[in-house]
């Protein structure tokens, strides 16, 4: 039974669930035009709405920061698919580059992200004024949690609301990505003395711990020089100027800290890759900060990174289905090429008794004897995992709403689009709209696009509810810092020794032999940006990767050379029509 959720569930969300439902407000009702403090006597309570806010809809939802960090990029698109996704072009704008101050993704992941920040002063005021006796604790995870959402509304909006809150007659101030990544390094670096090492005082993964900010300090460092030179026309950031504390340059600090978390002996590398996003990943070994997901908690887990891109008609029980909305572009696919053997592209699914589920035509049946957790002895079908291409196969809903059986066991047939049942479900890597500057499809070409089944689809509770822990930062995306951080300083050497460590500790399926992936035997700047795609793709980092490496303005498919004022989002013209304080990114209207 899963019980890494915010706290042990039983001494905080008894305490929280009334406040954290019924009282918290948006930050436009209390940063931006009011006073903090309506909520202050619970600073439990304050603390567990404080991180909700991560896992209520912000990071596990494809339209929350996923949408800005992943379908701008060549990652990740979601196009119109005839009658479906069209949505007033909301998301098609993410990769069109034509998205505007009210596109309504734009808004709502401000409203997000600044609603964190608020529930984060709110948790800090709350915890300041108790005589709890976790005070010391609860207020640098408080301020931890509030670094990590000043950080991500400064990395996508370039600005940040904030306000003391001890003041109950503090100005609004305006932060600037600039100005501001200094001080966050500072004030993250000052909490750790405070911060509890991860399996002390009931801490896990889905708590903000000593390790988890080091993993934050290496992150900031890494992107340090793109905040303080954003708009950079030729993308040449000072990677290895002086760092804000300590000795060295940025990426000596990321080397320091993330050397900390590798060699602290606390995470190993998965050598199945796709643990790390199972429904059992709160046992998984390289979680260091993520957020615990469960059915039936406080709040339902989200399935929506493995729901987005599994079709309609693909089915893990007779109760659940997919949406068939995103996928891959064919600039990331071919990033593969050559490739198409490493242990994180694909991996196909064995049963107990030694069935393999191919996808490739070959396969008759697979047994029933997995059932769906807490139904009604419904048959559990597994499909593969990765980055799916080609025609599909499984199981076929039938009119009395079971699954066809054959013998006792799943038929696997050939599988047709819900929505165009004469156009076989065959996931072409390749996109081709009618207009190659808008992301829409025909109804009879719906079936387009390579697919990501990176994360475990949680069958259990509804399309909508998961089990999965959604990784913030884990070991193997330390590693890929660490690796980038080597190369820019010029050692190519330690930076491959850390690439193939992660090549190498990854293992195909017993069906390719259980064999490790295969060494690099040469390191460039490609090579890198590809190893780090391999690793961290569909976990919301491309976007500030492909600004890192000078790939964001480039034409891709659906998407024209832009320019560097969209390496930010507007600010809401909602936010700028009430508070003054704002003055809109440059570039937007």
């Amino acid at each position: 039974m899963k019980t890494n959720t915010i706290f042990n569930i039983k001494t905080l969300a008894i305490f929280s669930f009334i406040w954290l439902f019924a009282s918290c407000t948006n930050l436009d009702e209390v940063v931006l035009d009011e006073v903090l403090g309506d909520d202050t006597s619970n600073p439990a309570g304050a603390l567990a709405a404080a991180y909700d806010r991560l896992g209520d809809g912000t990071f596990v939802d494809h339209g929350g920061v996923f949408s800005l960090q992943e379908y701008s990029t060549d990652e990740a698109i979601l196009p119109t698919r005839g009658s479906d996704w069209g949505d007033g072009g909301k998301w098609r704008d993410m990769h069109e580059f034509t998205w505007k101050s009210d596109n309504a993704v734009v808004v709502d992941n401000w409203n997000k992200l600044t609603n964190g920040i608020t529930r984060s002063l709110t948790a800090i005021q709350s915890i300041e004024e108790s005589t709890i006796p976790q005070k010391k604790l609860f207020l640098a995870e408080a301020k931890g949690l509030l670094a990590y959402y000043l950080y991500t509304t400064l990395d996508l909006y370039g600005q940040a609301p904030y306000r003391d809150p001890m003041n109950p007659n503090a100005p609004l101030q305006i932060l600037k990505a600039d100005t501001q990544i200094d001080v966050l390094i500072a004030d993250v670096e000052a909490l750790i003395p405070d911060l509890a090492e991860m399996g002390t005082q009931q801490t896990h993964h889905g708590r903000f711990t000593k390790e988890a900010a080091y993993a934050f300090l290496s992150n900031m460092y890494l992107n340090r020089a793109v905040f303080k030179d954003r708009l950079n026309a030729s993308s040449a950031f000072n990677f290895n100027e002086a760092a804000a504390t300590g000795t060295g340059t940025d990426m000596d600090r990321v080397i320091y800290y993330t050397s900390l978390l590798i060699n602290s002996g606390k995470y190993t590398l998965e050598s199945d890759y796709f643990k790390n996003f199972a429904r059992d990943n709160d046992k998984g070994k390289e979680l260091i900060f993520a957020i615990s997901q469960k059915i039936d908690y406080i709040r339902n887990g989200s399935n929506s990174f493995a729901y987005v891109c599994m079709e309609r008609n693909q089915r893990t029980s007779a109760a659940n289905r997919g949406t068939n909305a995103a996928c891959t572009t064919p600039e990331f696919f071919a990033t593969w090429n050559g490739n198409h053997d490493d242990p994180r592209f694909q991996q196909k699914y064995q049963y107990a008794d030694g069935t393999w589920f191919k996808n490739d035509g070959t396969d008759v049946s697979v047994p029933a004897t997995d059932i769906v957790p807490k139904s009604a002895n419904l048959p559990w079908f597994h499909f593969n995992r990765g980055i799916e291409f080609g025609p599909q196969y499984g199981p076929i809903l039938l009119q009395s709403g079971s699954l066809e059986m054959v013998g006792g066991r799943i038929k696997v047939s050939p599988l047709y689009m819900e929505k165009s049942t004469t156009t076989r479900m065959d996931f072409t890597p390749s996109l081709t709209f009618k207009n190659p500057a808008q992301a829409v499809f025909a109804q009879n070409e719906i079936n387009q696009g390579a697919r990501i089944f990176k994360y475990e689809f949680d069958p259990e509770g509804g399309n909508g509810n998961s089990n999965v822990d959604i990784p913030l930062f884990r070991l193997g995306g330390i590693y890929t810092m660490r690796a980038e951080a080597y190369f820019r300083k010029g050692n190519s050497a330690l930076a491959m020794e850390d690439l193939n460590k992660l090549r190498t500790s990854r293992k195909r399926e017993a069906l390719f032999g259980s064999v490790p992936g295969k060494a690099l035997t040469a390191i460039d700047q490609t090579v890198l940006y590809n190893e780090i795609g391999f690793e961290l793709y569909w976990e919301l980092y491309r976007r500030p990767q492909m600004i890192r490496f000078g790939k964001f303005d480039l034409p891709g498919t659906a998407k024209p050379a832009s320019q560097p004022y969209r390496r930010v989002f507007p600010i809401p013209q909602s936010t700028i029509d009430v508070t003054k304080e704002f003055k809109q990114n440059q570039g937007y209207n």
